[in-house]
């Protein structure tokens, strides 16, 4: 399996049914640039629409891997050959992966004794290392998963700190002493995570255009700045909104707007410039 090859063969098929890279990637709602990718070989389409692309190209998906047409006598021969080729880079993925975080570990693990040691030399005890310590368990706990799984660990990353987060604000508050620190972070906290779980949401059903993605996280960002700041106003005082707030707002507006306008002419550049998107 190449993904050379595997671009070339796209490239070919698509020609054979005669439609541009632009029309390829409307068919499959994604960007041009994305069938552009596969084609020079830079990466592999997703498995989430690589049968919806078969489908399209009328070929199968071991051809697809295989780069080529297959014949029957040698079908099962090239299946076998891409589950080996498939199976050996998830595996090198998951080693080099497992090293990776391993290193993570230790690092965190290392900064955490540290930090204990000065304590107790300190201090004669534990004290503020406590601190630091259920702070870098928590970011553990969150960032391992990504660091291991890579996209698929973000799901369980997401479902980590949305249990963590309100039991850790009031280890916090106990261990600082301040009360506030758990009523109003706690708050702060649920909103924050509603806010990201949009946002996962969103790049999850656009991950074939993050551009238009971005935007929209761009445009989400505004409403919940000011149910943040109203949430603060009725827990510590001062105003909902002040003329920073204002700023602010139309400032990720005029962001959002420039990335759901970049997406638009991404999609629908072929129409300005069908000729170079027909090779």
């Amino acid at each position: 399996m190449n993904q050379i090859d595997t671009g070339k063969f796209i490239a070919g098929c698509r020609k054979e049914k005669g439609f541009t890279q632009a029309q390829l990637a409307e068919k499959l709602n994604i960007t041009d640039r994305a069938v552009s990718k596969w084609e020079t070989g830079k990466c592999m389409p997703d498995s989430s629409i690589m049968l919806e692309l078969c489908n399209i190209l009328d070929v199968t998906v071991n051809e697809l891997l295989s780069g080529e047409r297959i014949e029957m006598n040698h079908y099962e021969e090239k299946v076998s050959e891409n589950l080996i080729e498939l199976k050996r880079k998830d595996e090198n993925n998951m080693n080099k992966n497992a090293i990776i975080s391993t290193i993570y570990t230790i690092a965190m693990v290392i900064g955490i004794v540290v930090c204990c040691i000065c304590d107790i030399a300190i201090s004669g005890t534990l004290t503020w290392s406590l601190i630091v310590l259920s702070s870098v368990l928590v970011a553990w706990i969150a960032s391992f998963p990504v660091i291991l799984l890579g996209k698929k660990g973000v799901l369980v990353a997401m479902i980590a700190i949305s249990i963590l987060i309100v039991p850790f604000m009031y280890i916090l508050s106990v261990l600082i002493k301040v009360s506030e620190v758990f009523r109003i972070g706690g708050i702060m906290s649920i909103i924050s995570l509603v806010f990201l779980w949009i946002i996962y949401i969103l790049y999850y059903r656009l991950k074939e255009r993050k551009l238009l993605a971005t935007g929209i996280t761009f445009l989400f960002a505004i409403p919940f700045t000011f149910v943040i700041n109203s949430a603060l106003s009725k827990m510590i005082g001062g105003p909902v909104c002040d003329i920073w707030d204002v700023l602010s707002a139309f400032i990720l507006f005029i962001i959002a707007v420039a990335f759901i306008i970049g997406d638009y002419a991404r999609k629908k550049g072929y129409r300005l410039f069908p000729k170079r998107l027909q090779s």
